[in-house]
C-alpha cells in the first residue's frame, strides 16, 4: 500500500525519526540513500523516500508491501502522526464528530 504525508519539516529530520520510529517497530534498516529508507522485519518491508516539494514542504511517501489495512499500515500512519506533532508540538488530536 501507498501513503503520502506533506510535512514543514526538514527531510533529514523525517528520516531521523523514520530511524527512530521503525527501528522501535523491530523494523530492521535494509537500505539507506541520501532520500530514503527501507526497513524489513516480522511485520512486512516499508520503503520510505522523503523530498522537497511545492518550496518549503517536504513531501515523505511510504510503500508497504501488504494488501489492504494491515498492522503495518497502521504503523506507518501513526508514524505520519509524530511528523506532524514534530511540525506543530502544540497541536491536540481531537474527534471530528
Amino acid at each position: 500500500m501507498r501513503h503520502y504525508h506533506r510535512t514543514h519539516i526538514s527531510p533529514d529530520a523525517v528520516l531521523t525519526l523514520a530511524d527512530e520510529y521503525f527501528q522501535a517497530l523491530k523494523l530492521d534498516r535494509k537500505s539507506s540513500v541520501p532520500r530514503g529508507r527501507e526497513f524489513a522485519g516480522p511485520l512486512g518491508t516499508v520503503s520510505l523516500t522523503v523530498g522537497p516539494e511545492g518550496g518549503h514542504y517536504t513531501r515523505i511517501e511510504v510503500t508497504t508491501d501488504q494488501m489492504g489495512e494491515s498492522r503495518l499500515d497502521r504503523n506507518v500512519k501513526r508514524f505520519f502522526v509524530k511528523v506532524h506533532r514534530a511540525a506543530d508540538p502544540s497541536h491536540v488530536l481531537r474527534a471530528a464528530y
